[in-house]
């Protein structure tokens, strides 16, 4: 069994932002009109993954038939915020779709980064759907080694 870091806030914010979710989703459902469901699926927001590797914090955000072009990232004030926008496809016209399940719209998530995090050094890349960033850590926060010396 791993040892893993007891972050008892961790928790907190996962419900924070689960909670920001559902009054976000019943606030725009209920302020939409029939007439606009069809183009937007629903309110929605990228999936995201945030871990640790190699002594950086990495985040992957789930971005499918997005351009690159059309995400901003930028931090401010230690929060990382990224936004964004799925255009329905102007190709198809409105009285050709049977169903439309994919979520389109502007989407918006902010995540508050731990003073650990260069800011100056954040790298991203976009790969098959996937925004990948990795945010490094400043020299000063990861782990040294001291020797000892004899006397």
């Amino acid at each position: 069994m791993a040892i893993v870091r007891w972050e008892p806030f961790r928790d907190l914010l996962t419900l924070q932002d689960r909670m920001n979710r559902l009054f976000d989703e019943s606030y725009r459902g209920g302020s939409r009109g029939a007439e606009d469901d069809w183009a937007l699926g629903g309110s929605w927001a990228p999936a995201v993954d945030i871990y640790e590797q190699n002594g950086n914090i990495e985040l992957k955000a789930e971005l499918p038939g997005i351009d690159p072009k059309d995400v901003d990232i930028r931090v401010e004030n230690n929060v990382l915020t990224l936004r964004g926008e799925r255009r329905l496809d102007n190709e198809v016209k409105r009285e050709s779709y049977h169903r439309v399940e994919r979520a389109y719209g502007a989407f918006s998530r902010s995540f508050t980064l731990p003073t650990v995090v260069d800011t100056e050094k954040i790298q991203a890349e976009y790969k098959d759907g996937v925004l990948r960033l990795v945010l490094p850590k400043k020299e000063e926060a990861k782990p040294r080694q001291i020797q000892i010396t004899r006397h």
